[in-house]
């Protein structure tokens, strides 16, 4: 390809995604392949004190505050697919709506921020029942692992799907996981169109 691949881990929490980010940027990088791990959530510190329950923020104001983190990581990563390089991103805009529809704002209104990013080529979907989340270590210590809403959220994921999604059963062995993981990308990279696309919402 004259171009890197966007893959966009997905999926509620406690469900392995940055597990599963960081091995499928090690394999790759065995393999020779040109390739970076990217988080365009989690950045700054008044979004970092915000999910640890260390100050309030307005619903919409932190929906906004995440969208804005994606938009100042698109220069750099519409740069590094033309370098040639694969980007492997910890979640994108899907769950900045997933988690804010399920707090109650409004679909539309949650989409309308990122009209006009960079669409990704592949979207892994790490796929686990709430109730097999919360047996996982962790559950619970950030502001949005609470049962009741995770439920919500896995729900407004499924309303996001579209042909670039791909769902993974994230109850699965580490290694199982990990190959049926190995083996999207595998198709992605035979299918995927050269240009960049701009339109995330589909």
């Amino acid at each position: 390809m004259n171009r890197g691949l966007m893959i966009v881990i997905e999926g509620c929490d406690r469900a392995g995604k940055s597990t599963q980010c960081e091995r499928l940027v090690n394999h790759l990088r065995q393999k020779g392949t040109a390739v970076e791990l990217l988080k365009t959530t989690q950045t700054g510190k008044m979004i970092d004190d915000y999910l640890r329950q260390k100050n309030e923020l307005d619903d919409h104001a932190i929906h906004l505050l995440f969208s804005a983190n994606r938009w100042e990581a698109m220069k750099t990563i519409e740069e590094k697919l033309k370098k040639g390089i694969t980007l492997v991103i910890d979640r994108y805009a899907f769950s900045g709506v997933a988690f804010s529809t399920a707090k109650g704002l409004d679909f539309a209104w949650c989409k309308q921020p990122d009209v006009g990013l960079i669409s990704p080529d592949l979207v892994l979907f790490l796929d686990l029942s709430i109730d097999e989340a919360r047996k996982r270590g962790g559950f619970g210590e950030e502001r949005y692992e609470k049962y009741d809403l995770q439920i919500k959220v896995r729900k407004e994921f499924r309303k996001l799907k579209d042909e670039r999604w791909k769902f993974i059963d994230a109850s699965q062995s580490m290694e199982k996981i990990e190959q049926d993981i190995l083996n999207k990308v595998t198709e992605a990279a035979a299918t995927t169109e050269r240009d960049i696309e701009y339109n995330l919402w589909k």
